[in-house]
Parts: C-alpha cells; sequence; structure tokens
C-alpha cells in the first residue's frame, strides 16, 4: 500500500530509466540481427567466387588435357564432364537431375553432318581421343597433303598438254625437214606471180598460177599489193599470150582486181588494158576467153568515168555492137546491155546526187559530164539493138533488155515511135505477162516477178502512145 502512496515526482525519473533501458535492449537486438545476417551472406557470395575460379580452372585444363569423344545411341545418356559431344548430336537438360545428356538425332542426323562439313564445323572422327597439337598436327598434315594434291595435278595436266601438243620447237624442225614454209597472202601472191612468167612453167601450171591468184585479188588490200612489186603488170601483159586460155585466166584475175578498188583501175587504164581488152573482144576468140574479157571490162568501166571516155575514144561502142551481132553470143548480148544500162544510170545518179547537194561543180560530175555516152549509143544503133533483144526466150534476159529501153527512153523516143516492131512485141509480152501476173494472183503472192515485169511493158507502152 505504501508505494501507491508515493508521490509523483519520485515516480516520473524512474519511468525515464527504464524506457532508456527498453532502448538498449531493442538497439542490441538489432545490432546483432545484422551481425548474424552478415555472417550468413558472405560466406555464400565468396563460396561462389571459389566455384567461378574452380571452373575456370577446370576448362583451362580441359584445353591441355585428353578429351574423350562420347558415342551417343539412339537413347538418353547421361554426359560426363570433360567428354567431347560429335557433330550433330541431340543435347538436353535433365531438370530432375541436372545432368546433360545426348542422344542420336534420327532423321536430321545425316543431314546435319552435311551441313557441318558446309560450314567448316569439326567431324566425327574415328580416333577416341585427340588433344589441341593434335589438331595442329592434323591441319598441318592437310595442308601440306592438299599442296601435294595441287602439285600432282599439275604435273598431270602438263604431261597432258605435252602429250597432246607439240613444242614450236619441234614443228619448226619438221616444217624445215619437208620444206613447209607459212607464208603471207603476199609471199604467196609473189610466188605464183614468179610461176606465171617463168618461162621454164607449162601451160598448165601458169593457168594454175593465175586460178589461184584469183582468189586472192578479190581482197581490195590484196589487189592493192599486187602493185607493189609489179604483179598486175605482169598479168596485164599476159593478154597478148597467144594460148587463150592464158588470155582468159589473166583476164579472169583482172576482172577480180577491179573491181570497186579505184587505185588497181587508175594503174590498169595507165598499164594498157584496156586497149587489151577490146582487142580481144575484137578478134576471133573463144566464147569462154570473150565472156571473161568482158567481165573485165565491166569491173574497170564502171564508177570509173575516166576509163568511159577513154573506151568511147578507142571504138569501144562499135567493138561491143559488133560483139551482140554476131550469132551464138547472145549470153554476151544480154551482158553487154546490163554494161550500158550501169553506165547510163551511173551518170544519171550523179547528176541527181549533184542536184541535192547543190554542188554544180564536184569533180566527179564534172568527168562524167565529159562521157558523151547517150549520143554515142544513138549514133551506134543502139536504140534499135536494144529493142530487138527482147526477143530473147529467158526472163531474167527480156527484165536486163526493158530496164535499158527505159533508160534509153528520152534518147530513143522517136526511134521507137517509128518502129512497129517493137510496139508488137511489147503488146505480145503484154498478153503474156498478164496471164502470168494471173496465175501468181491465185497462187497467193503478194509481190509477184511477172507483174513487175508487166509493170515494166505497161510503163512503155503508155510512154510510146
Amino acid at each position: 500500500m505504501a508505494p501507491q502512496n508515493r508521490p509523483p515526482s519520485r515516480m516520473a525519473p524512474l519511468g525515464m530509466l527504464l524506457g532508456l533501458l527498453m532502448a538498449s535492449c531493442f538497439t542490441f537486438c538489432l545490432s546483432r540481427q545484422n551481425q548474424k545476417e552478415f555472417a550468413l551472406t558472405n560466406p555464400e557470395k565468396s563460396s561462389t567466387k571459389e566455384t567461378e575460379r574452380k571452373e575456370i580452372k577446370a576448362e583451362e585444363e580441359l584445353d591441355t588435357e585428353v578429351l574423350e569423344v562420347f558415342h551417343p545411341t539412339h537413347e538418353w545418356q547421361a554426359l560426363r564432364p570433360g567428354q567431347a559431344v560429335p557433330a550433330g548430336s541431340h543435347v538436353r537438360l535433365n531438370l530432375q537431375t541436372g545432368a546433360r545428356e545426348v542422344k542420336l538425332q534420327y532423321e536430321d542426323k545425316f543431314r546435319n553432318n552435311l551441313k557441318g562439313l558446309k560450314k567448316g564445323k569439326r567431324l566425327d572422327v574415328n580416333t577416341n581421343t585427340y588433344t589441341s597439337q593434335d589438331l595442329k598436327n592434323a591441319l598441318a598434315k592437310f595442308k601440306e597433303g592438299a599442296e601435294m594434291e595441287s602439285s600432282k595435278e599439275d604435273k598431270a595436266r602438263q604431261a597432258e598438254v605435252k602429250r597432246l601438243f607439240r613444242p614450236i620447237e619441234e614443228l619448226k624442225k619438221d616444217f624445215d625437214e619437208l620444206n613447209v614454209v607459212i607464208e603471207t597472202d603476199m609471199q604467196i601472191m609473189v610466188r605464183l606471180i614468179n610461176k606465171f612468167n617463168s618461162s621454164s612453167s607449162s601451160l598448165e601450171e601458169k593457168i594454175a598460177a593465175l586460178f589461184d591468184l584469183e582468189y586472192y585479188v578479190h581482197q581490195m588490200d590484196n589487189a592493192q599489193d599486187l602493185l607493189s612489186f609489179g604483179g598486175l603488170q605482169v598479168v596485164i601483159n599476159g593478154l597478148n599470150s597467144t594460148e587463150p586460155l592464158v588470155k582468159e585466166y589473166a583476164a579472169f584475175v583482172l576482172g577480180a582486181a577491179f573491181s570497186s578498188n579505184p587505185r588497181v583501175q587508175v594503174e590498169a587504164i595507165e598499164g594498157g588494158a584496156l586497149q587489151k581488152l577490146l582487142v580481144i573482144l575484137a578478134t576471133e576468140q573463144p566464147l569462154t576467153a570473150k565472156k571473161k574479157v568482158l567481165f573485165a571490162l565491166c569491173s574497170l568501166l564502171r564508177h570509173f568515168p575516166y576509163a568511159q571516155q577513154q573506151f568511147l575514144k578507142l571504138g569501144g561502142l562499135q567493138i561491143l555492137r559488133s560483139l551482140v551481132q554476131e550469132k551464138g553470143t547472145e549470153v554476151l548480148a544480154v551482158r553487154v546491155v546490163t554494161l550500158l544500162y550501169d553506165l547510163v544510170t551511173e551518170k544519171m545518179f550523179a547528176e541527181e546526187e549533184a542536184e541535192l547537194t547543190q554542188d554544180t561543180s564536184p569533180e566527179k560530175l564534172q568527168q562524167y559530164r565529159q562521157v558523151h555516152l547517150l549520143p554515142g549509143l544513138r549514133e551506134q544503133g543502139w536504140c534499135e539493138i536494144t529493142a530487138r533483144l527482147l526477143a530473147l526466150p529467158e526472163h531474167d534476159a527480156r527484165e536486163k533488155v526493158l530496164q535499158t529501153l527505159g533508160a534509153l527512153l528520152a534518147t530513143c523516143r522517136d526511134h521507137y515511135h517509128q518502129d512497129p516492131l517493137l510496139s508488137r512485141t511489147l503488146a505480145s509480152l503484154q498478153a503474156e505477162y498478164q496471164a502470168l501476173a494471173s496465175l501468181e494472183l491465185q497462187d497467193g503472192e503478194d509481190e509477184g516477178y511477172f507483174r513487175d515485169l508487166l509493170s515494166s511493158v505497161n510503163s512503155l507502152l503508155k510512154e510510146l502512145r
């Protein structure tokens, strides 16, 4: 009962003391709890770091240790540490036991192995174990083997080349033994000209040389090279031969050399080729020789107005008129008419070109104006000669004659009007070609040959009415 009767002034210090005591106890307990947590956590962290160091050390040791190759089957098997897994194996982690397990894949086994080969992955090996040094040695041997294999292939290839092909030195030696020399076109032409010009060569050898030479002078450069060593003049002189075959084949060579070759044409005129060709045409010669000579004359005159002037001065139109009037020379007559048509149209085209370019005094046009071909044709009776050639039976010959008649129409119009035979011949041809043109239409031909001939005949008849 006594404490209840204590005064309040004595109870206050006792409460404060009790509060401090309780605060001290709480602080002490809290500090003990922190120390305990630190003691439990810190050893765990240190243990984890130690484990990592051991694993790293173990992995480093595994690099230098012998690795055992694990051979999986189609069943799951546990994989021990340090065992190597072949490429293409199926690996899983067993969550219940924590161990890695391996087995072969069924359908993807061979496909995965093939992918591993393509991507350069490691391959299955037959040995049970291998080390890093073994792999290095194997790689070195592989490179050495590849080099040896490449060397073997090169040697085999070289041996095959030697078997199939011979060295150039041996070929040259064989050619020398056989007296075979590789010649240029120029050298060949020189040899052929020498054979033709040699007095010891037989007629057959001369003809063979000219025949071979004609093949080479078709090329413009070769024909011009023929000038450089005097070969062209040798062939021109061959036109004076007493042998008709030599004349024929010499003209054959000249015709090929003259074609579209102005430089050779000029040299031929200066070398007297035109006079010699006209002499052969004007004298008694075989038909085959005259064919070749006429070919050479046409090649010399085409696109060469100066030669055309000389041709008219030397009486070329009279010589050709006599030629076409001979019996059995119908083939030559068609060629002559074709030549005259070409010469007439050449001059016409030159004048038209000058008008289009507005050049009134080009050198070429001036040369053509000095060629008085049309008056010469009228004076020499070519209006009548050409009209009579319409009686030829060949359609191709008629076509060329109709073309020439059209080109000579301005010069020969009055003569054509006074020629009743020409009118009757044209009327007969009109009826013939109308029938042939109708057959072409029945056959469904859009562009007919006979329709073109009929058109030419109709044009002449219209001009003569």
